[in-house]
């Protein structure tokens, strides 16, 4: 029902970002999805660029007295570095010549993209292939947040590890182990992250990861990582089997993955359900006497 486009260069005037199909009639504010874009930014380690900007959507389009009006909704959201590569990312033809990269990164789409596009620069695939896209991304998710709870579903996300580093009591087995309230709520977990400059969950896990990013740094090196989403308040019943365009956890998987630099998902234990039995990894199937008479 819901899709939406983003277009814009890394280092280009601005980002912008369309969403059509939405609903009319649902609240919404600029400084709801500001919030959500101040949360992109934030965290130790982060690169240069995220100092430089200070994220902030303008709604162009689709709300009117701070209610969607059921039309496309387009936002737009400036690049404060544009001022420096006016010259560099002019959209007219120029005089002045300007120094083309030519040595590509291994891990980034410097390669293929020139390749696949024909340039001689690569400064054409990396405008794009940024991660600077994502906050397009961000504000497009923002407003898909805001109709999600109104149902009283929530989205909750935490960093599990950074450079192999995981916590002592890893929440995300808690959650398979189906210990946690049944009335817990997921964005607890991204008020408890939002505290770390890392997002993790323990102080202690924080200090050895800040300790092992130091030193990275220090060789010119880069870390990896994984992060949990948890949604609550689903109903049962989202998504088909029918057809494979409609499955639900290929759409999740699908989202996350187009992420740059996301190379592996899993749904639930994933990757360590391949390791047991059928017997450990199904669900037990529990009918209780209560939900057949209703039922």
């Amino acid at each position: 029902m819901i899709r939406f486009l983003t277009a814009g260069e890394s280092h280009g005037k601005a980002l912008t970002t369309i969403v059509d199909g939405f609903p009319s009639n649902l609240k919404i504010s600029e400084s709801y999805i500001n919030q959500q874009l101040k949360r992109r930014q934030f965290g130790y380690g982060r690169g240069l660029r995220m100092r430089i900007e200070t994220d902030k959507a303008e709604i162009l389009s689709g709300v009117r007295f701070g209610k969607t009006l059921g039309s496309p909704i387009s936002m737009l959201i400036r690049n404060a570095d544009w001022e420096n590569w006016q010259t560099l990312m002019s959209v007219d033809s120029i005089n002045k010549k300007t120094q083309k990269i030519s040595i590509p990164r291994p891990g980034h789409a410097d390669l293929v993209g020139v390749s696949k596009y024909n340039f001689n620069d690569i400064r054409n695939s990396i405008e794009r292939s940024s991660a600077r896209e994502t906050a397009a991304r961000v504000a497009a998710g923002t407003i898909a947040r805001k109709l999600l709870e109104e149902f009283g579903i929530t989205i909750g996300s935490y960093v599990e590890s950074i450079g192999g580093i995981y916590p002592e009591n890893n929440f995300a087995e808690k959650l398979f182990n189906n210990s946690i309230p049944l009335n817990f709520s997921a964005q607890s977990i991204s008020d408890k992250s939002d505290k770390s400059s890392v997002r993790v969950l323990e102080s202690e896990q924080e200090e050895k990861i800040i300790r092992k990013i130091k030193s990275a740094k220090k060789n010119g090196d880069t870390l990896g990582g994984t992060f949990l989403t948890v949604a609550t308040g689903v109903p049962v019943g989202l998504g088909s089997f029918i057809n494979y365009d409609t499955k639900l956890d290929a759409d999740i998987a699908h989202s996350i993955m187009s992420i740059n630099a996301v190379k592996a998902v899993e749904i639930g234990e994933g990757f360590l359900l391949a390791e047991k039995f059928g017997s450990e990894s199904h669900d037990e199937i529990v009918m209780k006497k209560d939900f057949i008479q209703k039922n």
